[in-house]
């Protein structure tokens, strides 16, 4: 893996969020780490010194919650498509219930501390800056409650600066006019 700017970046938020998906991590090497898998995303840059950030979204019930809101950090890995499966049992299966990293094979590794996997393609390192649930009272159209939120459990928000970029290849690196 090599580190890259951000401005160096060229791809499509949208298909890499929404279709490939991502994997969110947290946790350290002395405790271990959980991750799930994230469909729901922003990349963008936000506040004083337009810092790149990510957003992501985490449900109250979800396991690697409880290592975001410990830690400092997060990482988002992207993998390629020969790993939706192993993305879709992480987004099945409870970091509680067993060690869905090592029976998907996935290796743990560590920039700084954060974890994040070794067959990640491209690898976002975040920290933490602001965290806020989302409200019931905040949805302009209410049927979003009744089709995403029957039970009530909205997401909590989390706005990370991204720190680092790690990209194993070329694919991701452009230039700043693409």
């Amino acid at each position: 893996m090599k580190e890259i700017q951000c401005k160096e970046m060229a791809f499509n938020p949208f298909n890499m969020i929404g279709h490939d998906w991502m994997l969110v991590t947290a946790g350290n090497e002395r405790t271990g780490c959980n991750t799930m898998t994230a469909s729901w995303g922003h990349l963008g840059c936000l506040w004083g010194n337009n810092d790149p950030t990510a957003v992501i979204y985490l449900r109250p019930t979800r396991y690697t919650k409880k290592f975001v809101d410990e830690e400092e950090y997060f990482s988002l890995c992207v993998m390629d498509r020969s790993f939706k499966k192993e993305l879709g049992y992480i987004g099945t299966v409870s970091g509680r219930d067993e060690d869905k990293i090592a029976k998907t094979g996935l290796t743990t590794v560590y920039a700084d501390g954060v974890p994040y996997f070794a067959q990640a393609k491209l690898v976002f390192i975040c920290k933490k800056l602001y965290a806020s649930e989302l409200q019931g009272n905040g949805f302009f159209y209410r049927q979003t409650i009744d089709k995403d939120y029957p039970l009530r459990d909205f997401h909590t928000m989390y706005v990370g600066k991204i720190e680092k970029v790690l990209a194993r290849d070329d694919e991701y690196v452009g230039t700043a006019s693409q």
